[in-house]
């Protein structure tokens, strides 16, 4: 009945008082790893001479617009593998996304599927997944690496957002925390992490020149790490100037040095991605060589992005842009006194009855952008040339990577001058 009902039923034994709404997410997103590891798994050089044995997977497989080619894909079976996954789990979270449109409360008789039924959808994921692998060659890949594309871009600026947020949201507490107890030891602690985040991104910045630049060569790593080193500098001194100060007393540079760090660290990633370059740290090395190196620093960020999707956020602006409900509309709706207790017992209870605590569609839409987000990242952005032989890092990974991390400057500059150009807004 646990596999058919509804989503407290699942954990009510080992998580006694669990809210519906969140181990709905919680398994949601399970889902999204498990799709994730076995994709790790398909670039496992070991597993990629298996797929050989799917029938029209590679060799004699497709055509490229209309031509037919006789290609011997053995050096991107993982890189396709990983394309057919990522496409399998994006469709998977479109279809939930596309059936929870306007579902207001658990009273909709579509939120049974969205917090029950888990048996059927895996058997879902796993019978979609099943097809993928069977979908003709021919311009599939090429086709679904620009989805891959503006969908990780997408994915990254949600990210960004959530990251400032959780900035100002990490330096407003601490800031209270002093206000109202140790100050000494607050103010202490913000200043070492303050210090730790700038040491780390000034070491990172020498480690980039010294490793990604030569003297008679590599302008554009050069352009990259300077450009965003003097970008970062600038909201450093802009979070302490005093007229931001007047108009945001929370600002200062415990957030800048968070948003540095990132900066630098995306800096890092797309200049991993520069195409034709084997001398550079991390390139040249094959695709699963390449893919492992930038899987294990970036996919981290990927539950990073989810993990702040699972809650609201403590500031109304970013709930209502990320469509949450402001401090979890119908957290305790349906609970009522023994909601959550029956027979003296804790249970797992609907809490959703009045409305819903997330917006349905929208968290399924962020599960379908780090799905693409992720296939991106083991693949390390790599897609097959024209004909079909060879793997290459294209211009447009280096581009996302470092637009993202200006789109990231600009957003949180413009968080500490917006109350000063908009001042009959309230920006608290």
């Amino acid at each position: 009945s646990c596999l058919c009902g509804s989503a407290p039923c699942l954990l009510c034994g080992c998580c006694p008082s669990a809210k519906n709404s969140t181990i709905s997410r919680l398994l949601f997103t399970f889902f999204l790893f498990l799709g994730t590891l076995v994709s790790i798994i398909m670039i496992i050089p070991g597993v990629e001479k298996e797929l050989h044995k799917l029938p029209g997977f590679c060799e004699g497989s497709g055509s490229v617009l209309g031509v037919q080619t006789n290609v011997d894909c053995s050096s991107f079976l993982g890189h396709k593998a990983v394309y057919r996954m990522g496409f399998a789990m994006a469709a998977f979270f479109c279809l939930f996304a596309v059936l929870m449109v306007c579902v207001r409360s658990s009273k909709d008789p579509r939120a049974a599927l969205q917090n029950g039924f888990w048996f059927f959808k895996f058997l879902a994921l796993v019978g979609i997944t099943v097809g993928a692998f069977y979908i003709p060659d021919g311009a599939f890949t090429s086709v679904w690496f620009y989805f891959g594309v503006v969908g990780s871009f997408l994915f990254i600026l949600i990210q960004l957002v959530l990251l400032i947020d959780f900035a100002h949201s990490w330096s407003q507490r601490w800031l209270h925390n002093a206000e109202q107890g140790s100050a000494k030891g607050w103010y202490a602690a913000l200043c070492t992490v303050t210090f730790l985040f700038y040491a780390a991104s000034i070491a990172a910045v020498v480690l980039l020149y010294v490793y990604y630049t030569k003297p008679e060569g590599c302008t554009e790593g050069k352009a990259f790490i300077s450009i965003n080193l003097i970008l970062c500098l600038i909201v450093s001194v802009v979070s302490i100037l005093p007229k931001i100060q007047e108009a945001q007393p929370h600002s200062g540079l415990l957030q800048a040095s968070l948003i540095t760090l990132y900066t630098i660290y995306v800096t890092w990633a797309a200049l991993a991605n520069v195409p034709s370059k084997p001398d550079l740290p991390g390139l040249g090395g094959g695709m699963a060589g390449a893919g492992a190196l930038t899987a294990g620093v970036s996919v981290p960020l990927c539950p990073w992005g989810l993990t702040r999707v699972l809650r609201s956020s403590d500031h109304p602006q970013v709930n209502k842009l990320m469509l949450t409900e402001e401090s979890g509309a119908g957290a305790g709706a349906g609970a009522g006194p023994g909601g959550a207790e029956e027979g003296g017992e804790h249970r797992a209870y609907d809490n959703e009855q009045d409305g819903v605590s997330y917006n349905y569609t929208f968290f399924h839409l962020c599960l379908l952008l780090a799905a693409l987000y992720i296939m991106m990242t083991l693949t390390n952005w790599y897609r097959p040339d024209e004909s079909l032989q060879v793997l290459s890092s294209p211009w447009t990974a280096v581009w996302v990577k470092i637009c993202s991390s200006w789109a990231g400057l600009l957003l949180y500059l413009w968080t500490l001058v917006a109350p000063l150009l908009l001042p009959d807004r309230d920006f608290s």
